[in-house]
């Protein structure tokens, strides 16, 4: 259900004006006033008693802003009929609207009192006026009038801030969701591009080392130069491909899962590992590395993270290290994964640089790290500069890609 705009203006919808339902009840006061009825007859002789008797039909329109102090002029006005004997079906008609209008515009607690406080004076006052004894019906009915009309009042009054609260909740669940797009706007383009950082970086870093190579060779070592122009033609080969793995990944999220005659490229793990480090050797890092422990026993997730924090670090590395070497040790504990490189750095504005983290490398390391609760310690440390990452590992994890270790196979140390 579509709300109105008054009902998100806190009012139940109406289906005519206001105005309209103050002249049906001032008709209905008037002709009860005016009827003659065995014991009620007030035109030929009690002018008092008639004008008590219509008076409320022109005070009930102000009960929308002074509905307490309109319902006290019609219990007055009550009292003076009674006592004139001219008491009638219209006063007791315009005194339960004068109690529906404090229930619509008051609290619960209020509509209660209000509700006996008048069932209670017009009882006493019938009482007291001798138009009623207290085994009549009459009596009662007075009671019962004024308890219908404030429980319909309060009816009408919950009904319409129930209106308004669904209308509240819709609005505000509008404005959350136009803040949760929003939200994942920002966190697609920051994958976007850590994923571009991760895929081009360290290639880029290759081919413009070896371009600096190949320059300087150029003369007098021409087959270093065209040894380095061979891996700057497989470094870019290898960067374009990444990028359009990359690309056909992003096309398929956009296109809400559908999956093409080929779909994308997976995404790299550990088991790759072997091939990132033949890349960097080529392009003249010498890269030492220690494997400790199952490398299937990573999650997916983790298994991503750890290739691509390796893939920054050996970036690093070539990029700001001293002597070209590094020093890799991945380590599967039953717990957890533990990366630690380790290489040389140049003194001067490059050491300074690498130790204080600047730049993009360490941000996207960190917060590829915490998205699956892993810690990063990063900084100078005895004969360089050393990162250490520490990934969490699900106990007792059986993979489905790899099946389980078979008796007598090594244990994880």
């Amino acid at each position: 259900m579509t709300p109105t705009k008054d009902a998100s203006a806190g009012h139940a919808p109406r289906r005519w004006p206001a105005w309209i339902g103050d002249v049906v009840a001032a008709v209905l006061i008037v002709v009860a006033a005016a009827a003659s009825y065995p014991g009620h007859d007030l035109l030929p002789g009690n002018p008092l008693g008639f004008a008590a008797a219509v008076a409320p039909a022109a005070i009930l329109p102000l009960r929308r802003r002074w509905p307490i102090p309109v319902l006290a002029a019609c219990v007055v006005l009550f009292a003076v009929a009674a006592f004139t004997g001219a008491l009638g079906d219209g006063l007791e008609l315009a005194t339960a609207i004068a109690v529906f209008g404090v229930a619509v515009r008051t609290d619960r607690r209020t509509t209660l009192i209000t509700a006996v406080v008048t069932a209670v004076l017009l009882v006493g006052i019938g009482l007291l006026s001798g138009i009623a004894s207290p085994f009549e019906p009459r009596t009662f009915q007075y009671a019962v009038t004024i308890g219908f009309a404030a429980a319909a009042g309060e009816a009408t009054r919950s009904r319409r801030a129930y209106i308004a609260a669904i209308t509240e909740r819709a609005v505000r669940a509008e404005e959350t969701r136009e803040s949760e797009a929003r939200r994942r706007v920002a966190e697609d383009r920051l994958r976007i591009a850590r994923d571009l950082h991760d895929a081009v970086a360290h290639q880029i870093s290759v081919i413009s080392l070896n371009a600096g190579v190949a320059s300087s060779a150029l003369e007098s070592r021409p087959e270093a130069a065209r040894e380095a122009l061979s891996t700057i033609r497989s470094a870019a080969r290898a960067v374009l491909g990444e990028i359009g793995d990359l690309l056909a990944m992003l096309r398929a999220e956009d296109s809400g899962g559908a999956s093409d005659a080929v779909g994308p490229a997976p995404q790299p793990g550990l088991d790759r590992l072997d091939e990132l480090v033949a890349r960097f050797r080529e392009s003249g890092l010498e890269v030492t590395l220690r494997v400790d422990g199952d490398l299937a026993r990573l999650p997916v997730a983790t298994d991503l993270v750890a290739y691509r924090v390796l893939q920054e670090a050996l970036t690093n590395a070539h990029k700001h290290g001293a002597e070209h070497r590094v020093h890799i040790l991945v380590e599967v504990r039953p717990d957890a994964a533990r990366l630690v490189v380790r290489n040389p750095v140049a003194t001067g504005a490059s050491a300074t640089a690498t130790a204080s983290g600047a730049g993009h490398g360490l941000l996207g390391i960190r917060e590829r790290v915490a998205s699956v609760r892993g810690t990063v310690e990063a900084g100078p440390a005895p004969g360089g500069y050393r990162l250490t990452v520490t990934l969490p590992l699900p106990s007792d994890r059986v993979d489905p890609r790899h099946p389980s270790p078979q008796p007598g196979t090594d244990e994880l140390r």
